[in-house]
């Protein structure tokens, strides 16, 4: 099924890194004060980070412009990854935490994958029309 895509707001790929994000606020409300500027400080801006690249990415309104900024949330993806390893060895959060975090995390980065590709061939294919590329149509893409 295709889908019109009219805001970053619509991109499921956005919509999972808003569940990853909402959840690193949450799990981060637990840790330790002296973690305010360290470890707590880098989730929340990583977290931040994926949404925000997607959504500027998308804005960008070109092809490439937007892969990148998707990358740039794929790295801050992998980032989370790493922080809640730490977070789990400094046993700030159970088991159970750190498993649906990582959980979270891959399914955003599954989802943020398909659209990097879905970008990348859309790219290719556009290079024949020879389109205005700042005036990029709204996304369409298969789940």
């Amino acid at each position: 099924m295709k889908n019109k895509i009219e805001s970053f707001e619509d991109l499921n790929c956005w919509k999972a890194c808003r569940v990853v994000r909402n959840y690193v606020s949450d799990t981060i409300k637990k840790f330790p004060e002296f973690e305010k500027f360290a470890l707590k400080d880098g989730m929340r801006r990583a977290s931040r980070s994926i949404t925000e690249n997607i959504a500027e990415g998308f804005g960008r309104y070109h092809f490439g412009e937007n892969i990148q900024f998707c990358r740039i949330s794929r790295g801050s993806l992998h980032e989370l990854i790493d922080q809640y390893i730490t977070a789990s060895d400094e046993k700030y959060i159970t088991n159970e935490e750190y498993n649906k975090g990582r959980e979270l995390i891959n399914s955003a980065m599954a989802l943020l994958n398909g659209y990097i590709n879905y970008l990348g061939k859309a790219k290719i294919s556009s290079k024949s029309k020879k389109p205005n590329i700042l005036r990029e149509e709204p996304a369409t893409y298969n789940e």
